[in-house]
């Protein structure tokens, strides 16, 4: 079990364990393996299926491997890792049958059941542990079992018990904000983040559902960018959190490209072809979806190895120019451009320069890329945001009569730091009935000088 023991030699052990009478020693070695390697069928073998280990391990101790194994495959389980983390629950079922109202084992097997998809199952365990030993932890794991099964009045009841046990834990009111909210409970749920909040205005959990409760009662993607802000500035927290990526899900540009007809294709700035390797490095990061805007910045890092020419050129490449393949390629060259020059200030930078430069003349896929990258600059860069916010505001402006204003409008909406009247102006302009667009005027080509 040393750190870094390679995942074979864990399992092997685990095996010999077993074939040496100490199958009960070598369990918690082949959970191990599991949590390396969740999709891998490392318990499916006979000795982990015998009855009679679950009778003959120590309850707290195959408690403590089931929430080690739990922390690993995540809540809920991938459809994929189901079927191999089947055998532990077996385990536990034996372990149950045997040692009868063990609070700790109750509580974790019902935190595996859960993630396993076995919710009545959860909802028992979880009960029978809560009985056995009233306890902060033990209303919790009820509380996650019942909110699964859709239960949430008897969940939140649940976890109010468990903050009475414990006022200071923090997470719990993370969790009971949640549940108010899943209640339609808004303005209860932000007042418990509020409180939190006060006794530690950065405790993770409660920053992440404050911020996204908070955009779910008015919609202002500030909260969203404020919630990026403080993932940047607290890289080592002690959660895996999803809340930024649940709430860009589904919002044009917030997750991906937009829905509807494509904008005419647009022109490059450079008359040159690119390399073949420029292109295989674009297509390789490209797609229709990303997780957030910090997510697609970092995500076109590996283009650091085209030079900004050859993206710029890419911009005019046949692939790009077919209205059926819409995996947004001049989205991913534009972003690309921002990882030139990082050393360089943002207000004198080249890459503000170039991607300025795209954004003239008509609305096309090329001004929409490049008016993406300065917007998902603007969320991973704060010094960036109000020269971002003017220029997104100005092009609104100009667009807000024409046939392409729509465009612009769902990008504007997801720019940090716009002002009211503008979100306004972007948030009517989307309530207008779309019309198709039209094929405006040909873009200038702009000289490129790879000196």
């Amino acid at each position: 079990m040393e750190p870094h023991a390679p995942v074979g030699r864990l399992a092997a052990r685990a095996h010999l364990l077993a074939a040496a009478g100490r199958p009960e020693e070598g369990l918690p070695l082949l959970a191990a393996a599991s949590g390396h390697n969740p999709s891998l069928d490392w318990a499916g073998v006979p000795w982990v299926a015998e009855p009679a280990l679950g009778a003959r391990i120590d309850p707290g101790q195959l408690a403590r491997t089931v929430m080690r194994l739990c922390t690993a495959v995540g809540d809920p389980a991938p459809t994929e890792t189901v079927g191999p983390l089947r055998p532990y629950l077996s385990v536990v079922r034996h372990a149950v049958s045997a040692h009868g109202e063990h609070a700790m084992l109750l509580g974790a097997g019902s935190a595996l059941a859960r993630r396993l998809g076995e919710v009545r199952l959860a909802v028992e365990w979880a009960g029978r542990g809560a009985r056995a030993q009233p306890s902060k932890l033990g209303e919790i794991w009820l509380g996650y079992a019942l909110r699964s099964a859709g239960r949430m009045p008897e969940a939140l009841a649940a976890l109010r018990r468990a903050v009475a046990y414990d006022p200071d834990d923090l997470s719990v009111y993370a969790d009971v904000a949640a549940t108010l909210a899943d209640l339609g409970r808004l303005d209860e749920a932000l007042r418990w983040t509020e409180l939190a909040l006060e006794r530690d205005p950065d405790f993770d959990c409660v920053v992440h559902t404050a911020h996204r409760l908070r955009y779910r009662a008015d919609g202002d993607v500030a909260h969203l960018v404020g919630l990026a802000d403080f993932i940047r500035d607290h890289p080592d927290d002690a959660h895996e959190h999803t809340d930024l990526e649940e709430c860009c899900r589904t919002t044009p540009w917030l997750s991906g490209l937009p829905a509807g007809a494509p904008l005419p294709a647009g022109r490059a700035p450079v008359n040159a072809e690119p390399s073949a390797d420029a292109l295989r490095r674009l297509q390789r990061v490209a797609g229709q979806t990303w997780a957030h805007p910090p997510g697609a910045y970092d995500r076109a890092l590996g283009l650091v190895l085209v030079e900004p020419w050859e993206l710029l050129a890419l911009l005019a490449h046949p692939e790009t120019a077919r209205p059926d393949q819409q995996n947004g390629l001049e989205v991913w060259a534009c972003l690309g451009l921002l990882h030139h020059g990082t050393e360089e200030p943002w207000a004198e930078s080249s890459r503000r320069r170039l991607l300025l430069g795209l954004l003239d003349g008509d609305v096309d896929r090329v001004t929409q890329a490049a008016l993406f990258a300065l917007v998902a600059y603007a969320w991973v860069d704060p010094e960036a945001r109000a020269d971002v916010a003017a220029v997104v505001a100005g092009r609104l402006t100009e667009t807000a009569s024409g046939a392409s204003a729509r465009a612009v409008a769902e990008l504007a909406l997801t720019a940090p730091g716009l002002d009211r009247p503008t979100r306004e102006l972007a948030a009517a302009t989307l309530r207008v009935p779309a019309v198709p667009r039209q094929r405006g005027r040909g873009r200038s080509l702009l000289r490129w000088r790879r000196d």
